[in-house]
């Protein structure tokens, strides 16, 4: 039998089909080829959304709806190869959040991790299990599983940020769970900043035990992380694949911020077209800084700042930066490689 052709299908084996149906039965050679494929197949399909664009609808949604009475103010970024599903790739969902100045979106919490990467808008806030921190562009900030969160903007301009969650993976595993709490905001019980100082300066409590699978800090401002690559670019030790990319990381293990949504920020210096590279974690970019385009399989997708794109599983990927760039970027290779699945390939070198 080959391993992408179904055998023949004769009177006599159609005919013991249908009887077996009957019993909620299929026989694996009849499926074979379309359950283990010899590559990833999927109908997620590499797509750019312009910020401008997705901005300007969101600020309408803004004038028909209250971020109390919608829970939670977003527009799904659904990818064209999946709509109905609100997933961006097969395992996460993304979207863009909108909180106008004098709003509070209520507490509640959920079994699915999220992720915040702020796009527009300085001085709102987030608060996660009683602690606040206030948000500014450029920053990552994760909500831990089941962890009460609220969000708030004290400022005069509204506020913008791309939600990423794992709620596909959550749905796959019939394992999503969610609260409301029954004031608007939690109860604040720490001091802002008390988990960076805590645990985010070389540093953990001489008694520290944890608490769940995520990292204990949940504002990993952009200021900081950006000027680590900008110190690491004197070195000039370029990743042909990659510019230079760091993970976001868990201080406790050194593992990926969060248990199941990997993020990542690379910076891509002027002039630069990486070499081809692929993995099996599709993945949700943003164009932090600068400008430039992102070939996906031969689709070229000319990007700006604050522009989100997604790149499906297993395509060859190549970044070319008209500008200095900084792409932010999550998957759910965490989650693959934890259950032995992750794969990488990366293109032949070039001359050009």
């Amino acid at each position: 039998m080959s391993m992408t052709e179904k055998p023949e299908e004769t009177p006599e084996r159609l005919a013991f089909y249908r009887k077996i149906d009957g019993e909620a039965m299929t026989p694996l050679w009849s499926v074979f080829a379309d359950i283990i494929t010899r590559e990833p197949g999927s109908r997620c399909v590499a797509h750019l959304w312009r910020f401008d664009t997705v901005r300007k609808w969101l600020l309408e949604a803004g004038g028909l709806i209250t971020a109390k009475e919608a829970e939670r103010r977003v527009l799904i970024l659904e990818n064209p190869g999946m709509r109905g599903e609100s997933k961006i790739t097969t395992s996460l969902y993304a979207g863009l959040q909108l909180v106008l100045p004098g709003e509070i979106a209520p507490a509640h919490r959920h079994s699915q991790s999220a992720l915040r990467f702020v796009l527009d808008g300085a001085g709102a806030h987030t608060a996660v299990d009683g602690e606040r921190t206030e948000m500014a562009f450029g920053d990552f900030v994760i909500t831990p599983p089941w962890a009460w969160h609220d969000h708030g903007n004290d400022s005069s301009e509204p506020m913008i940020w791309l939600d990423g969650l794992d709620i596909p993976m959550a749905s796959f595993f019939d394992a999503s769970f969610a609260q409301a709490y029954t004031e608007d905001e939690y109860p604040l019980t720490r001091a802002s900043g008390d988990s960076n100082a805590r645990y985010g300066a070389n540093m953990l409590p001489v008694d520290y035990e944890s608490r769940g699978p995520a990292s204990p800090i949940f504002n990993y401002p952009y200021a900081r992380s950006r000027d680590a690559l900008e110190t690491m670019r004197r070195q000039q030790e370029w990743d042909p694949c990659h510019g230079l990319k760091m993970r976001y990381v868990n201080p406790v293990d050194g593992g990926f911020a969060m248990p199941t949504i990997s993020a990542f920020l690379q910076l891509l210096p002027a002039e630069l077209t990486t070499r081809a590279y692929r993995s099996t974690d599709a993945t949700v970019f943003v164009a932090t800084e600068g400008s430039g385009s992102t070939t996906i399989d031969g689709e070229t997708l000319s990007w700006q700042p604050r522009d989100v794109f997604v790149a499906p599983s297993w395509k060859w990927i190549e970044h070319r930066a008209d500008s200095d760039a900084v792409l932010f970027s999550f998957s759910d290779r965490t989650a693959q490689q934890k259950l032995g699945f992750w794969r990488e390939q990366r293109g032949p070198e070039t001359n050009s």
